[in-house]
């Protein structure tokens, strides 16, 4: 063979051999792998995945509705203000107030939209690439990173939770699409601001306002408004009470950013914000908690509110009432002036509580005061003092209704007596001159029911007239009144003035202050005495705002209920009590006087269980109560005999002792300039009789039996602080009610010109 054929056989033996290799050719595998990912198959792929996705969120669209606001978000505080608008206390386990965004400035409503989000008057409501980025992070486990809308913030907070799980995500993305189709951007703003947290315990911009700057939403300065926009995004680290070094240069930064912006968008000047310096916060101060009278002063809102809820249909009942008032979001503003109430404060501190040591003295631990101050032209509450802590005695000894007013009640007899023109049994019309038998324990005449009471001591006063029998509170005098009136009708002035007359029988023995009463209810009653006849219903709320409900308060001041003429002539006699009578010597004589006329009345219960000064100027009342009460279970009431060092088993707190006491060191303070009553009346305390006295004619009949009275109850709430006691008022103890030590007259022989009356033995009472 050729050396040609040679080389035709080996090149036809290498295209047979081409064919036994190409299991092992590389290029025919790779041509496989690429025939199965074609950039079509790769394309129709992802083009299906969006399809699908779409799908899925188009279904979660239609699906998720956007929900109610969750619990937590929408709980709110109640804030509670004095009269001048000062904080009093806020009430509530989440210290939040909403606030309309109308009532923000709206330089202070754009930092916060140009800290977070400066699209958010156009954009749509989400933020898609920040939403990717936080499922992904969630996903990777990187935790919670990512950007998100002002509205997408809003839905967190106020719908869903702060849970960074991949489902709560994608609901805040569908709720954050609809929410701003369906909501206006100023509404979605408004809940932002109101539901973040700000810390210090602020949620929402009202608190946090107050608890940085000391002051109202809608006095923020923009500085001011862009510091709590920027502490939004690290609130413990921007404190500037608690922030390290690293923390203040971050949240200075920070705010720089904002106001930035805020050039950027064109809502700031920029030669404004050159000069603009950066707003250090204030120091923190804790809210004012339910401590001293702060609780008593808020406990009697609530109880009036929830009063006008129900009068006027907002609340079928007081329970339904008190779960509106307990849901929070409430503004209350009460009557009570600020310095006023300071003064009544320091008067009962200075007079008698500092005097009080129950481990030295057990019978100290008894006593328990309370006191109301009324506005007798506005029927304002001005001051209040329910006891000596809240947080040590619940029950608000100003209006509380389980001790007997006693004397204190006379007046509404003589008041009963002159606008019904009563007579005496033997015809004689009853004004300040008629002359009465006031003998002790002398039965009354022209009654069904028997009735004897004792004076004091069982002193015999024989013929006195009605103004010498206020001024000296003799018993057996106006138990016979109240006959010559009629006890119906004695009830019925007492209710058109104020009193709580409901369930009483119309007995005898409710001439002597034997029901229930109230230093706030007795308040209201001479206010009406000394507004002329004209009714005054003491108001402690000065408004109730809530942007839910509206809540009308009804005017403290009502209807002519007794004549002018009536009730001047009481306020005349009453005079006398101050000037001539048993308030005498805390009254009359007290150097701070200056001048100034007083009406007023003292009061002492049965065995001394409480003791009373209710007494007015033209332009001030207050109502000063002394409680005799067990501080132990089963909290009855108990003697205040002996209390502060007088003498154990002698030593009776008397009317015109420790309350005129109080009352005068608080009113001499408080009343304002000097004035004189302007009285419609001839009668009363200056007018001396012209006539020879003659008695009314008695009948020996046999007393009546009395009840024993309703003890109180004071045991701390186990949830709420307790609402005010609403017991019916008790009928008197074994004997009738009776007042300061008096004597006949001529010639005076007693020891009331010491009101105390340390080493007087306790009289009958």
């Amino acid at each position: 063979m050729g050396r040609a054929d040679e080389r035709r056989a080996r090149q036809r033996g290498g295209r047979r051999a081409a064919p036994q290799r190409s299991p092992g050719n590389g290029k025919s595998g790779r041509g496989g792998i690429r025939r199965f990912f074609t950039w079509k198959t790769v394309l129709g792929s992802l083009f299906g995945f969006v399809l699908l996705v779409m799908g899925a969120f188009v279904v979660m669209y239609m699906m998720i509705d956007i929900p109610a606001g969750n619990a937590a978000a929408q709980k709110q505080s109640n804030v509670y203000k004095y009269s001048d608008g000062s904080l009093l206390a806020r009430d509530g386990k989440v210290n939040r107030e909403n606030v309309d965004l109308s009532s923000i400035p709206k330089d202070v409503q754009r930092t916060f939209v140009a800290a977070e989000n400066k699209s958010f008057y156009t954009d749509s409501g989400v933020d898609l690439k920040g939403t990717t980025r936080g499922v992904l992070n969630t996903l990777s486990g990187k935790g919670a990173q990512g950007g998100s809308t002002i509205t997408q913030q809003y839905v967190k907070n106020y719908y869903l939770t702060q849970d960074q799980t991949v489902s709560r995500k994608l609901k805040e993305l569908v709720i954050s699409l609809k929410v701003d189709r369906q909501k206006s951007k100023d509404y979605i703003l408004a809940g932002y601001i109101n539901t973040s947290y700000y810390g210090r315990g602020a949620f929402g911009i009202q608190a946090a306002a107050q608890a940085y700057y000391h002051k109202d939403a809608k006095d923020l300065s923009v500085e001011e408004g862009a510091y709590l926009a920027a502490l939004l995004q690290a609130p413990s680290q921007y404190d500037w009470a608690v922030a390290s070094d690293t923390g203040k240069r971050l949240v200075k930064d920070r705010w720089n950013y904002v106001l930035n912006n805020m050039v950027g968008q064109h809502w700031l000047d920029a030669g404004k914000r050159q000069s603009m310096t950066f707003p250090v916060p204030k120091e923190p101060k804790p809210a004012p908690g339910m401590e001293g009278q702060t609780g008593y002063l808020v406990e009697a809102a609530n109880a009036e509110l929830k009063r006008q809820l129900v009068a006027q249909g907002t609340a079928a009942t007081l329970d339904e009432a008190k779960a509106m008032v307990d849901a929070g979001g409430w503004t209350i503003t009460v009557n009570i002036d600020k310095k006023k109430q300071t003064q009544l404060e320091q008067a009962v501190k200075d007079t008698l509580t500092s005097k009080l040591d129950p481990k030295e003295r057990p019978v100290d631990g008894n006593v328990q005061a309370g006191a109301a101050s009324v506005d007798p032209k506005t029927g304002k509450v001005l001051a209040l003092y329910g006891g000596v802590d809240y947080v040590k005695h619940y029950v608000n000894n100003a209006t509380r209704r389980d001790f007997q007013p006693a004397s204190t009640f006379k007046p509404v007899i003589l008041a009963a007596a002159m606008e019904e023109e009563a007579k005496t049994q033997d015809g004689r019309p009853i004004n300040a001159n008629t002359v009465y038998d006031g003998t002790s324990r002398r039965p009354v005449k022209g009654s069904s029911v028997g009735f004897a009471p004792p004076n004091e001591d069982d002193v015999d006063y024989g013929d006195i007239t009605v103004q010498t029998a206020m001024n000296k509170s003799v018993n057996s005098v106006f138990a016979q009144m109240g006959i010559d009136v009629g006890m119906d009708e004695v009830l019925k002035v007492a209710k058109s003035l104020g009193m709580d007359t409901k369930g009483l029988p119309a007995v005898p023995a409710q001439t002597l202050g034997s029901m229930g009463a109230s230093p706030l209810e007795m308040a209201g009653v001479y206010a009406t005495l000394d507004n002329h006849g004209k009714k005054v219903t003491p108001a402690i709320l000065a408004s109730a705002e809530h942007k839910d409900r509206e809540v009308d308060l009804p005017d403290p001041i009502g209807d002519q209920v007794i004549s002018r003429e009536a009730a001047d002539t009481v306020t005349s006699v009453l005079t006398g009590v101050v000037d001539d009578g048993t308030a005498r010597t805390s009254v009359r004589d007290n150097p701070q006087r200056d001048g100034q006329q007083v009406a007023g009345k003292t009061g002492t219960s049965d065995n001394n269980k409480s003791a009373w000064f209710t007494g007015y100027t033209p332009g001030l009342v207050t109502s000063v109560g002394l409680f005799g009460e067990n501080p132990k279970p089963p909290y009855n009431q108990v003697s205040l005999t002996g209390a502060t060092g007088l003498i154990p088993g002698k030593g009776r707190i008397n009317g015109g002792g420790y309350p005129a006491q109080i009352w005068a060191g608080y009113t001499f303070e408080a009343m304002g300039e000097v004035r004189k009553f302007d009285l419609d009346t001839t009668q009363g305390a200056a007018f001396r009789p012209t006539t020879t006295p003659t008695t009314t004619p008695s009948q020996e009949i046999t007393p009546s039996t009395t009840p024993t009275t309703q003890e109180p109850t004071t045991q701390p709430p186990s949830s709420a602080p307790a609402t005010t006691p609403t017991t019916q008022a008790p009928p008197p103890e074994d004997t009738p009610t009776t007042d300061e030590p008096t004597t006949p007259e001529p010639p005076p022989t007693s020891t009331e010109d010491d009101p105390l009356d340390p080493v007087r033995p306790n009289g009958k009472e």
